[in-house]
């Protein structure tokens, strides 16, 4: 069995790295042969990888590729594959409204999309919200009148997972009175754009206490920005971010961030389970349905954080996959895609490798 799996991140990118390795412990632990492509946060780079690899001659084109559709680019990568006659999954971003009309279900119009499994972002983003008020409300307790003023550095205004990360927080933010949303920007995922936009705010509204923002490096953008205008993140105005990479999770301990959200990385791990036993004739279609969301994010606190860290100093050692699958594991009955699960299997691996290393 082999896979390709055309990224629409870069090759440095913390999130995507974090994916990308999340993959490659899954490939080898399940044996299977994985190729990773970047289309270099280009929407086009990813319709043009994509007819890369369905064009190749018949016995070069994987058995499954696996995509992830940034800026409304789904559409146009899942009709190249199904020109092509090619097993298509999607992975972290499911259909938008109006491109139901043009796709449809999977297996229905489109019979080579077999299928995608999309974390439930609007539950990031209500998590992340939520905490960093509740946390905002104890450092400045006041009366019901005693407004605190809060900003939004969201993704961008058309991929799916950035609209429904900036739901869930408008939804949290609805349910605190004292909660003022000034304003709701988009830093586009980028670090120099939140250090750009953050003086910005500030000077229009000087009073804000809270930052909300829908990825680390735009979080890390807004701490620069906040120092740059003499704010102490932390202290002055407090941050919540989305995506637990190893920056994040010490800025999380070290104070610079107040909540941190993650687990999504994994995404593509997870789908190359569900590849991987429908390879074997387990059809995930029959209990899971064919368009999975799935709660994938955790609040992360100190203990989680520290377990993560762990497991990163000791050289981040290969997280067994085979014990996710219902093909490795017949008694399976559910999929277990929390971070949870994965922290508690990571914490395996560690054993694992110490062991290895005493026997040596």
């Amino acid at each position: 069995m082999n896979v390709v799996f055309v990224s629409p991140g870069k090759p440095d990118e913390p999130f995507w790295m974090d994916a990308a390795e999340g993959l490659q412990h899954a490939a080898a632990s399940l044996g299977v042969e994985l190729e990773i492509l970047y289309a270099e946060r280009d929407h086009l780079a990813q319709l043009s990888l994509v007819r890369d690899v369905v064009e190749r001659p018949v016995t070069q084109r994987p058995d499954y590729l696996l995509i992830a559709a940034d800026k409304q680019a789904l559409t146009g990568q899942l009709e190249l594959a199904e020109r092509a006659g090619q097993r298509v999954f999607v992975a972290y971003n499911g259909v938008q409204r109006k491109e139901r009309a043009l796709l449809g279900y999977p297996r229905q119009r489109l019979p080579h999309w077999l299928g995608s499994l999309v974390p439930d972002a609007e539950e990031a983003g209500y998590l992340s919200a939520r905490a960093l008020i509740l946390r905002a409300q104890r450092k400045w307790p006041g009366e019901q009148n005693d407004v605190l003023e809060m900003v939004a550095i969201s993704g961008d205004r058309t991929t799916d997972s950035s609209r429904r990360r900036t739901a869930g927080m408008l939804r949290a933010a609805s349910e605190f009175a004292r909660v003022h949303l000034r304003q709701t920007v988009y830093g586009d995922w980028q670090q120099e754009h939140a250090r750009y936009q953050t003086p910005i705010l500030l000077n229009r509204y000087p009073d804000i206490r809270l930052i909300w923002t829908g990825s680390d490096l735009m979080a890390f953008g807004a701490s620069d920005g906040l120092r740059s205008s003499g704010r102490v993140p932390g202290e002055d105005v407090l941050l919540s971010t989305i995506n637990m990479t190893e920056r994040a999770t010490r800025a999380l301990l070290n104070g610079e961030l107040q909540t941190v959200v993650g687990g999504h990385h994994l995404a593509a791990a997870w789908s190359l389970v569900l590849l991987y036993d429908y390879d074997q004739g387990i059809d995930f279609a029959e209990t899971e349905g064919l368009e999975m969301e799935k709660s994938m994010f955790t609040l992360f606190n100190q203990p989680m954080a520290k377990t993560y860290l762990r497991y990163l100093a000791a050289g981040r050692p290969q997280v067994d996959y085979c014990f996710f699958s219902k093909a490795c594991n017949p008694s399976r009955t559910a999929y277990d895609f929390t971070i949870a699960a994965w922290l508690n299997a990571a914490s395996d691996a560690i054993a694992v490798q110490q062991l290895d290393a005493a026997n040596r």
